[in-house]
């Protein structure tokens, strides 16, 4: 009967231990995505998602690469340009988020400020290499002012004369980073205030350095997770003028350094790069592990600098040349300015044709952002794109010389981080193997209650089969005990 009692109380025991196993897979997965969504809402309460938010502890690193000119004298001469690439020239970039206010609206305004550092360590040279490039001064100048009146013109060249500048430079990879002393530059910034995009002395990244990116207004996710880092505003617009359709005006996606969680792979990165004076927006290629870590890479379309011919929605981008070029020059003080994928990779190939020395591949040249979908969170970041500038010859000019029609291409840079060390295994524990382990609890939970549920109807059964043979009486067995007609005493006849 104890046994009895026990068969039942384990077979009670499993189906309640079954039930919870079950209730572990249909709840688990919502407690996992209530404790994703309360640790990722940009709050001051939320001291390690705040903390990367705020400061973003991950190092980011700039490499730089030079187009150094081989042949400029025959280049002037009209014939094909031919280049060498220079670097990496590798720089440590520091961001701070400062100016932190939020509104009621559960929204978050701040500028981001970023710094760049040289690291010697990781350059192939040193800053005091020098290396020849066009001069953009002179030679974007000339297009700019190729419609002008003759007149115009040949007094611009007769200024490029008087100032000695010329149509190359020849300077070091510092001067032509962060500035070079110009008689050109230091006249145009005095009598001509902003016409050129810094006000001391002139470099490819003058204007980068020790600078903020405009004042951003995001959203913090409290109200809707949906739209954590989401650009509510930009220097407080909330849509460009810059572009001629309200499309290509339109500010969509984060700041480019978040996303909101629970991503699938029909989802997109779409974020606001001032730099690019646009949004942009990348798209899933392929899944894949960083360390144990699940991952989406998100890689840039064919389309994102497709020329409006080729696709229709970046019209509003043009006026276009070849695919693969983004005309920046209506937010460059309207220089001839484009920006493409580093080697005019999956640009139109003719770009190729102009320029000798260039040999574009998707590893060394192609964008991508490695992501962790769960929670929008980029492990791996390598974001690259290059500078070029449209030159020709221009009449009255004579710096310009025979030039052949060409974008030429000035310089590419790559900017690169990934998560490491303690916050990597902090990210780790936290949302893998915590994770896994509820995973393996549900099964262990639901395999152990059918075990004892078994067991418990073994038991029961055993138990039965044991009664039942104890009751049961052989029908072959016979009775030998004597009877009141039985002689106690026996004759035996022999």
């Amino acid at each position: 009967m104890n046994k009895s009692k026990l068969a039942i109380g384990l077979f009670v025991a499993g189906i309640l231990t079954v039930v919870f196993g079950t209730i572990i897979v249909f709840v688990g997965p919502i407690i996992i995505d209530e404790q994703i969504v309360k640790n990722l809402v940009i709050d001051p309460k939320n001291e390690m998602s705040y903390t990367m938010w705020k400061d973003i502890p991950v190092p980011f690193f700039m490499s730089v690469y030079f187009f150094n000119v081989l042949n400029p004298t025959e280049f002037l001469a009209g014939e094909k340009p031919m280049v060498e690439q220079r670097g990496p020239y590798v720089y440590r970039k520091r961001i701070q988020k400062q100016n932190i206010t939020f509104h009621p609206n559960d929204t978050v305004s701040y500028l981001e400020y970023r710094s760049y550092f040289f690291e010697p360590s990781m350059s192939v040279g040193n800053e005091s290499d020098v290396v020849t490039i066009p001069n953009m001064l002179v030679l974007g100048a000339a297009v700019m002012m190729e419609n002008m009146p003759l007149g115009v013109r040949l007094l611009i060249s007769t200024t490029f004369k008087g100032f000695k500048e010329g149509p190359f430079l020849t300077k070091s990879v510092g001067e032509l980073m962060w500035g070079y002393d110009s008689k050109l530059v230091d006249f145009l910034n005095k009598w001509f205030p902003g016409m050129l995009p810094s006000t001391g002395k002139f470099g490819l990244f003058s204007e980068f350095n020790n600078t903020n990116t405009g004042l951003f207004t995001i959203h913090t996710g409290k109200d809707d997770i949906r739209l954590i880092h989401k650009v509510d505003s930009w220097n407080g617009l909330t849509k460009l003028t810059n572009w001629k359709t309200p499309q290509c005006n339109m500010i969509n996606g984060t700041a480019g350094q978040m996303w909101p969680p629970f991503m699938t792979k029909e989802s997109t990165l779409p974020f606001y790069s001032p730099d690019a004076c646009r949004s942009l927006e990348l798209v899933y290629q392929r899944e894949g592990i960083m360390k144990g870590i699940p991952l989406y890479r998100y890689v840039a379309p064919k389309t994102m600098f497709a020329n409006g011919s080729d696709y229709a929605p970046n019209e509003g981008f043009c006026p276009c040349r070849q695919s693969g070029l983004l005309n920046v020059s209506s937010c460059r003080s309207n220089s001839p300015v484009f920006i493409s994928h580093p080697h005019f990779y999956n640009a139109d190939p003719v770009l190729l044709d102009y320029v000798q020395g260039l040999q574009p591949t998707e590893d060394e040249h192609g964008l991508f952002i490695d992501i962790h979908p769960e929670t929008g969170v980029p492990l791996n970041v390598s974001i690259r794109l290059q500078l070029n500038l449209y030159m020709k010859m221009v009449s009255g000019i004579t710096e310009t010389g025979n030039i052949s029609e060409v974008v030429m291409p000035m310089i590419w840079f790559e900017e690169s981080g990934y998560i490491d060390g303690a916050i990597l295994k902090t990210f780790h524990t936290n949302l893998v193997i915590l994770p896994m382990v509820m995973v393996y609890m549900q099964y262990c939970f639901i395999g152990l209650g059918l075990a004892t549920i078994l067991g418990a109807v073994l038991l029961h059964y055993r138990e039965k089969l044991i009664i039942c043979e104890r009751t049961v009486i052989p029908d072959a067995k016979v009775s030998t005990s004597p009877s009141e007609q039985t002689p106690l005493i026996q004759d035996h006849v022999d």
